[in-house]
């Protein structure tokens, strides 16, 4: 098949989030599919990593969008309808260029990569399909949600509306729309009625987050891995540092803290003390988990499967979760990864996986079982392609 990829950010380096989405999907449909992608850059730096992307696609097309253009956009669309994070990605060179592209290549089907995308190709007149990293205003729903200052709170109740609104609209654009949890395809179906709704699971790369056999001896490491500029991760380790941590301290005294993630804000900064520690970026996550005894992922707000949660299975770490980053896996309390939500029984079952190594053993090797069963990305990319067949037969 010949598959046009549109994407808002260049898939590499595949660190997090989107980029690693698409890259890790791309990298395995390529062996059996042309790929072509055409994407925005918004900084030089991204142009540098051209020569990595072209390995897998036939060819890239790169639409020049500086950040002061998009804070421009931003402005503009204060007082219209449209929501500022699509408005944001609001450019006409890249609307001709992929008209331009299409005239030139005609493609059996265009997949387009995360909501703002999509008003780029929501009416052509091609199979696309809108591939959702999760239902969007439902990840805006619980972030309004915890907000407690009444003006920013006031601000974002008007994004939440129009990003509720302009979802419902786009998702009956394309032939099917892709959500990564069965939480999101509920929320997408009962609230906008969005037809062709289908699941497609975030993934792991298991060549990457493998482990020889993890050491549940360690007990000294409690771990939180992400970007630390990212408003839910930064919310987690806030709350996680001031409400959980203390109260596993007082049982637990040698145990430390360690906030892994690039771009740290100084909120994340100015946590870091003799018990907590933030190392900022991490070339190599799976040395990070190796040394973890468990991993946590308190996330207050957001949607769709974390990251964090599928690297920890993968390498045989247990975790402790909030209801996001565990509901969305769709498996069972402790099979790799317990639920709580109060604070005090999220820092009980953090104590009792650091004072019993055979819990954290039996816990860990349940993930790392579920994880290479159900999270591979080989396994989901052969799904996006099942999915791409779909629309084309």
């Amino acid at each position: 098949m010949k598959i046009l990829f549109v994407a808002n950010r260049v898939p590499y380096p595949p660190f997090r989030g989107d980029k690693l989405k698409i890259y890790n999907l791309a990298r395995r449909l390529s062996a059996n599919n042309d790929l072509y992608l055409i994407t925005f850059a918004e900084t030089k730096e991204d142009l540098k990593h051209l020569p990595r992307i072209r390995e897998i696609f036939k060819e890239v097309h790169i639409v020049y969008l500086p950040k002061w253009k998009s804070y421009l956009n931003v402005l503009l669309a204060v007082f219209s309808a449209m929501p500022l994070q699509v408005a944001y990605f609001r450019s006409r060179k890249m609307k001709k260029r992929i008209r331009n592209f299409l005239k030139a290549h005609p493609v059996d089907v265009v997949h387009t990569q995360h909501l703002r995308m999509a008003p780029f190709t929501r009416e052509l007149n091609y199979p696309k399909i809108l591939d959702l990293p999760d239902a969007f205003s439902l990840y805006w729903k619980r972030r309004l949600a915890n907000r407690k200052n009444p003006f920013v709170k006031m601000f974002e109740q008007l994004e939440f509306r129009r990003l509720y609104e302009f979802e419902g609209f786009v998702t009956h654009k394309f032939n099917s729309v892709l959500v990564c949890s069965a939480e999101d395809k509920e929320f997408l179906e009962k609230e906008h009625k969005s037809p062709k709704v289908n699941l497609l699971r975030n993934g792991v790369d298991l060549d990457t987050f493998k482990t020889g056999g993890h050491d549940y001896r360690r007990r000294e490491m409690v771990l939180f891995t992400g970007n630390m500029d990212y408003a839910p991760n930064v919310d987690a380790v806030l709350y996680f540092s001031k409400e959980i941590w203390p109260l596993i301290r007082s049982k637990i005294s040698h145990v430390k803290f360690v906030i892994a993630g690039q771009r740290p804000v100084n909120k994340v900064l100015q946590l870091a003390c003799e018990d907590i520690e933030v190392t900022g970026f991490v070339p190599n996550l799976n040395e990070m988990y190796e040394s973890a005894s468990v991993v946590v992922s308190p996330l207050r707000f957001g949607a769709g499967t974390q990251n964090k949660v599928l690297e920890a299975m993968a390498m045989g770490v247990p975790v402790v979760s909030g209801p996001i980053g565990f509901k969305g896996l769709e498996i069972l309390q402790g099979e790799g990864v317990f639920m709580e939500i109060e604070k005090e029984l999220f820092a009980q079952k953090v104590i009792e996986l650091l004072e019993s190594e055979k819990l954290r053993k039996e816990t860990g090797e349940k993930g790392r079982k579920i994880a290479i069963e159900k999270f591979s990305w080989d396994r989901i990319a052969n799904t996006l392609e099942g999915y791409f067949k779909e629309q084309v037969n």
